[in-house]
């Protein structure tokens, strides 16, 4: 039962991670319509950004500030100079933002080598709590709660604030709010620079938990494109439960059947499309 309950908190805890680069994927996805598969990119990215502030003496807290800053700003670049030209150009938008990818990696290559690399944890997280006979880390649930953290402000900033209010209208009907006298080019560079910004937050937050090595970009890509898919395009919410669902399955997966793991979560997102082609909580195009 030890076992079965410290996986089980491992796999909640990759689960909070995915959320945290879905949900910046999936708003990115559902307010602009802009398919963004640089978006693992940019978790690495901040992950990278982070060892080196740390390397030069920064402490954790602080590296994971400005991490978040400039991988936000990074995406402010980006979405100004290239994403605002594809607006709606979905073929363009893929073969933009996966060139992006490929730059922004053969850059981490360039720069940080090819060498695997670990951001350590913060002192004050550095430890482990027994759970019966074995030992937990603490950073581990620190991750859980920044997961649940980000969850209820992100309902808070949808649900009680003018801001949410503007990009749920933004979702439904561009046109209408554009005639109200609302700048939607506003939103969309404020919504692309936090999803940045978050994916660049989460990166730092998974060098602790994942390690950091090239490739991790596609690897964090596809498992996020899957807990899209399997919440629903455009819906946190959706993020939420599929980022749950995968990590729990993930974990579980390599112990007890290690080389079907990818396998079993593959099977899992294509039983939900097949009763849910929209994704648990999208909604059915008419």
């Amino acid at each position: 039962m030890d076992i079965i309950l410290v996986q089980l908190i491992t796999g909640i805890a990759y689960g909070m991670l995915y959320f945290m680069i879905a949900a910046g994927l999936t708003i990115i996805l559902g307010v602009m319509n802009v398919v963004n598969l640089s978006h693992g990119a940019l978790f690495m990215l901040g992950s990278y950004l982070a060892f080196t502030f740390i390397s030069n003496g920064i402490n954790f807290w602080f590296a994971l500030l400005l991490s978040a800053i400039s991988v936000g700003i990074f995406g402010f670049i980006l979405e100004k100079v290239l994403i605002k030209r594809v607006y709606g150009k979905v073929l363009q938008q893929v073969l933009l933002t996966f060139g992006l990818m490929l730059v922004i990696a053969d850059s981490v290559k360039w720069i940080w080598g090819t060498e695997m690399q670990l951001i350590p944890a913060p002192a004050i997280l550095n430890m482990s709590i027994p759970i019966g006979d074995m030992a937990f880390p603490v950073f581990r649930l620190f991750v859980v709660f920044v997961g649940i953290l980000l969850a209820v402000l992100l309902w808070y900033l949808e649900a009680k604030t003018r801001v949410g209010a503007v990009i749920r209208a933004g979702v439904d009907d561009r046109a209408m709010v554009s005639a109200l006298g609302i700048n939607v080019g506003v939103v969309f560079t404020g919504v692309f620079i936090f999803g940045a910004a978050l994916a660049g937050f989460s990166g730092v937050l998974g060098g602790p938990l994942l390690g950091m090595y090239t490739g991790m970009d596609a690897e964090i890509l596809i498992t996020s494109l899957i807990v899209v898919v399997i919440g629903g395009l455009g819906s946190w919410k959706g993020s939420f439960i599929g980022a749950l669902i995968i990590g729990v399955l993930e974990i579980f997966g390599k112990v007890w059947f290690p080389s079907l793991s990818m396998l079993i979560v593959f099977l899992i997102m294509m039983i939900i499309l097949i009763i849910r082609p929209q994704g648990l909580f999208g909604r059915e195009v008419a």
